[in-house]
């Protein structure tokens, strides 16, 4: 008996050392930025069984079989629908700005997807006047309606576009509504789905949560983007959810939520559509790619020089390309960047060029939270502050609520906006989309935004940074360990 339980405890021990050093080897073996690869040999190491677990179930990027043959299967005529869109449009390369150019040439070579001017473009930071537009404009749809998002909370004026969705189906319009499993869950509890349904509305899942699947899915991969496309012709994104900030999440005691779209008319548009109806189609199988925009633009035409690049990002889409397109705005910066993000926690590139802006003379401000809804979050992010306050960058502390805001002001002239975080998760794994602008009104207000933003914080100080408590220090390293993985 005694030995049976030495050769049990015998081929435990190899057992666990055959997984630990399998696992460790795979990890090594990704080549992925040596700062991911090594926080996750230390939660490995650390707490062996539960990093290997944590790996498996979150460490790869797997959509699932049926999700991968389906994106597999639409690569081909989607690539020839962004083909067509770049034939039609390459004469509009000229009337690009100087920082728009590198952009469309770095997003076209990567995507397939160029850069369009003649778009009008509004900038909205106020949430009623963002939900009186959408509502108005769902009100006079005449054939289509797609909205796409990671977050539908309902109450309050939330409800009023479910019941102006309602009112559109009613009139014959077609309706498609595709939701983040996870990021809309209370909506999915709620009665609305039916109602919705009932009217006439496609209502999908986005990324459905199984835990039986855990194994053959990664289950934290999140469709955020936020999409809304009108007839083809309207068209909606930014960092803002499908949620009234005066009642969402008022019990994480952060305020309310901080937030943007840009709507936009033009070739753009439909653009905006072909990413909503590949997200569609991988979860349905279902395609509705719109026609292809015809080149009609003339540059003596309003806007008729305002350039707009569509940048999506996530799973099936060529890897890093919005990491890239920021690499590029930082570095190409001048004079001036504003950077506004919610989930601060940078990649080691993306630190390094902005240390290298400020000390090159270029201001470069960050603007976050004062309090987040993330505790991880929170303080991983403070573990990079005294090295950027260290080379130059002035970091602001918003106190006006969340700010959920997500845009980087380049010589207040162009500006990136979308739904990307400045981390990780949003760089590398979740379905993502950014909007490249060059349009010079909509820079400006964008930059008075920034100061209503700034007006509302307070700077911190290095020296004063310094004498923070030492339990705060700790915990703040001890976060930025795992800061690759959150």
């Amino acid at each position: 008996m005694d030995n049976l339980y030495q050769a049990a405890t015998l081929l435990s021990l190899v057992g666990y050392w055959v997984l630990v050093a399998g696992v460790s080897l795979r990890i090594a073996l990704k080549r992925r930025p040596f700062g991911v690869s090594l926080a996750w040999l230390l939660l490995i190491y650390i707490i062996p069984l539960f990093g290997v677990v944590c790996y498996l179930l979150f460490g790869e990027l797997n959509i699932g079989k049926k999700r991968t043959s389906r994106a597999e299967a639409m690569f081909e005529p989607y690539a020839d629908w962004f083909q067509e869109l770049a034939d039609q449009h390459r004469r509009s390369v000229p009337q690009m700005g100087q920082h728009a150019r590198p952009i469309h040439g770095l997003c076209l070579n990567r995507t397939g997807i160029p850069s369009l001017v003649g778009n009008h473009m509004e900038l909205l930071h106020q949430g009623d006047v963002i939900f009186d537009r959408l509502v108005a404009d769902i009100d006079a749809a005449q054939h289509s309606v797609a909205l796409e998002f990671y977050i539908w909370s309902p109450g309050g004026r939330a409800d009023e576009v479910a019941q102006a969705l309602i009112r559109a189906a009613g009139r014959g319009v077609k309706v498609q509504v595709l939701l983040d499993a996870a990021g809309s869950r209370s909506f999915f509890n709620s009665g609305w789905p039916d109602t919705l349904a009932e009217a006439g509305i496609e209502v999908v899942e986005a990324l459905a949560v199984s835990p039986l699947r855990m194994f053959f899915r990664r289950l934290d991969l999140r469709q955020h983007r936020k999409i809304v496309v009108i007839d083809n012709q309207i068209g909606y994104t930014g960092s803002m959810n499908l949620a009234d900030s005066r009642m969402f999440k008022q019990d994480a005691g952060v305020g309310q939520w901080v937030d943007v779209l840009v709507r936009f008319t033009g070739p753009a548009v439909p653009v905006l559509r072909a990413i909503q109806s590949w997200d569609w189609e991988v979860e349905t199988g279902e395609r509705h790619l719109p026609e292809v925009p015809k080149f009609d633009t003339l540059a003596h035409e309003p806007h008729g020089e305002d350039a707009l690049q569509v940048i999506p990002s996530g799973p099936g889409l060529p890897d890093n390309v919005i990491q890239k397109v920021l690499l590029l705005s930082i570095y190409h910066a001048r004079t001036s960047l504003t950077l506004c993000s919610p989930y601060f926690v940078p990649s080691e590139h993306l630190m390094d060029a902005l240390k290298t802006a400020a000390q090159r003379g270029v201001t470069v401000n960050l603007i976050v939270p004062d309090k987040n809804d993330s505790m991880m979050v929170e303080w991983a992010s403070r573990s990079f502050f005294s090295e950027l306050l260290r080379s130059g960058v002035n970091i602001y502390r918003f106190k006006g609520g969340l700010l959920h805001t997500k845009s980087l002001l380049i010589d207040d002239d162009h500006c990136l906006i979308g739904t990307v975080n400045m981390d990780i998760r949003s760089l590398k794994l979740n379905g993502e989309i950014t909007l490249a602008v060059d349009d010079e009104e909509l820079c400006a207000h964008l930059t008075e935004v920034h100061r209503d933003y700034l007006d509302q914080s307070y700077a911190l100080q290095l020296d004063e940074w310094r004498e923070r408590p030492l339990r705060h220090k700790l915990a703040e390293q001890f976060f930025y360990m795992f800061a690759p993985l959150l």
